[in-house]
């Protein structure tokens, strides 16, 4: 087992934007993997998403509740084998509310229900451009959840993909929850760590879980 120098704690990234390091413990991250793997399978399952413009995104993806597709929603894969989108689970959604009680306090958990959860798969050499999470009617935080190889996440502001943002090492387990005036800050992943995943664990990539309130 690895010991670090300086335990990682909790930090806000910027206003609202909190990282939780070890949310998820070991039997949780199994737990929530073997879902994934299961929503992965087809129908309406694991898919490469491609963008208006002819390319394609590198981290392949899965929803639940609602299907993302860019840039709206719809109850079946759309841009896919046209399959009904698999349900939300209400486990998912109790651990959506659990995570921002604890991030961002009781008082931030929104009154709508959790109901979408989009899963994107990493490899080694899978990338997330700077985006924003704007295709929801409410303005509820988003939920994170890594599962696997560590990544860089940069977290940046509500107003341009560029500087200022913040680059923010997420290992597998770790929460980060986004709302109020960082709500629609600009995102994305520009690396992926090979080989950093728990060995126990049995994951090669990275998994992450990120979870919406449609307001659908």
């Amino acid at each position: 087992m690895d010991v670090e120098l300086f335990e990682r704690g909790r930090a806000e990234v910027a206003p609202s934007a909190v990282h939780v390091p070890h949310w998820l413990g070991a039997e949780r991250q199994r737990a929530l993997l073997a879902a994934c793997r299961e929503w992965a399978r087809p129908p309406a399952g694991l898919r490469t998403v491609r963008t208006p413009g002819g390319g394609t995104m590198s981290a392949r993806q899965v929803c639940l509740g609602w299907h993302w597709y860019p840039y709206a929603y719809a109850p079946t894969v759309v841009d896919g084998d046209g399959a009904p989108v698999k349900p939300f689970p209400d486990w998912l959604g109790e651990l959506s509310r659990d995570a921002v009680a604890d991030a961002l306090g009781p008082r931030a958990v929104p009154e709508r229900p959790y109901d979408i959860a989009l899963i994107n798969f990493y490899d080694g050499d899978a990338r997330m451009g700077m985006h924003r999470d704007s295709d929801e009617r409410v303005p509820a935080p988003v939920v994170s959840l890594s599962l696997g190889d560590t990544c860089v996440f940069r977290f940046g502001n509500p107003r341009t993909r560029t500087k200022p943002y913040t680059d923010v090492e997420l290992r597998s387990g770790d929460l980060f929850v986004f709302g109020g005036p960082s709500r629609f800050a600009y995102h994305g992943v520009p690396r992926v760590h090979p080989g950093t995943a728990p060995p126990e664990l049995g994951l090669t990539g990275r998994l992450n879980i990120t979870l919406r309130v449609s307001g659908l």
